[in-house]
């Protein structure tokens, strides 16, 4: 072989071995959010919470919370950057070592921002609750029109106590449906106490997956994923999954936020039911961009998934949901 020919064949191996080395990821819950979305940045949380919090109601829980956030009650918590475009760059800056393309939700605004930044980077999402100046269908399908709605995601309805098969989303149900625009919807755990943060509407009844089962049957080619995996409502979660073959979950926030040995059984379970080809990765990193490499981290140390598994939930039942191209794929490998 000439010394040429030799040199060009090491460095193709080479190139090849670092792609192999970066298999790529598909985050199917990140945000683009402003730095001070969860607080006076900067703010810490926990990864994992080993013990969450016992409030005394004669102190205001939100001056308990914030005093978790700016001193977390763990070794090695994740800090948030102080501003908008350190939270940015950071995230970006994860992304790219880790090989991840996310499903990105924000106002059209800052998406637009972060996915400027990051071309083929990203799947537009919106942020959406249904409140009086919330999007309108029509503004919906608009922002689908234009190329800037991939993803209907993240509905965070539970938090004013809307359940998805309240009449007023409807008309949303419907488009999705029309236009074929994967929906993701928050069901499942936020931040602990939540109820005593603003969220008045908040019920943890909601997080029952059993709550969107009257949509499913309604609108049957509606492409939806369970945001949260319906945690901690584990049987609600099996036996959704089990009546309903078209229904994906995603693992952002309890991810990272869970203790380890809780989300491991939960995960496993949903696994070993014979539901690990419609598990998907996400973080939820919020303002925490290194909750990324923290989440990562939880699947490929999961001692009860195989490879398989792992790239399964780590990138191929996005591809799968998402319908993604031969072209899409071939893209994300060579990222």
């Amino acid at each position: 072989m000439k010394p040429f020919c030799f040199l060009i064949f090491v460095l193709l191996a080479t190139l090849q071995g670092l792609a192999q080395e970066r298999p790529p990821i598909i985050d199917m819950h990140m945000h683009a959010l402003a730095a001070d979305q969860q607080g006076p940045p900067p703010v810490a949380i926990c990864s994992p919470f080993n013990q969450f919090p016992a409030w005394d109601p004669a102190q205001p829980y939100g001056e308990l919370w914030l005093d978790i956030l700016k001193n977390p009650p763990c070794s090695d918590p994740i800090w948030s950057p102080k501003t908008d475009s350190e939270l940015m760059n950071r995230s970006l800056e994860i992304m790219k070592k880790y090989n991840v393309i996310g499903v990105l939700s924000g106002t059209p605004d800052r998406v637009k921002i972060w996915m400027n930044a990051a071309p083929n980077r990203f799947y537009a999402g919106v942020g959406f609750q249904l409140e009086p100046n919330s999007y309108s269908p029509d503004s919906i399908r608009a922002l689908h029109v234009a190329g800037q709605l991939d993803v209907f995601a993240e509905i965070t309805n539970q938090y004013i106590g809307i359940d998805p098969s309240d009449e007023r989303m409807e008309p949303y149900w419907q488009l999705a449906e029309e236009l074929d625009i994967p929906v993701g919807i928050h069901i499942g755990t936020g931040p602990p106490g939540v109820i005593y943060l603003g969220a008045t509407g908040y019920r943890a009844r909601l997080h029952s997956p059993l709550s969107i089962e009257e949509v499913l049957v309604k609108h049957p080619k509606l492409r939806v994923y369970i945001m949260h995996a319906g945690y901690p409502m584990l049987d609600d979660m099996l036996a959704v999954l089990y009546a309903h073959p078209q229904v994906y979950v995603e693992l952002g926030v309890i991810i990272f936020t869970q203790p380890k040995k809780a989300f491991y059984r939960y995960l496993e379970t949903m696994v070993d039911a014979g539901f690990g080809n419609r598990i998907m990765f996400g973080s939820d990193q919020m303002v925490w961009p290194e909750a990324i490499v923290r989440s990562i981290d939880t699947i490929n140390k999961a001692p009860f998934l195989t490879e398989k598994h792992k790239r399964d939930i780590l990138y191929n039942n996005a591809a799968r949901f998402l319908r993604l191209s031969k072209a899409e794929i071939s893209r994300h490998l060579d990222m």
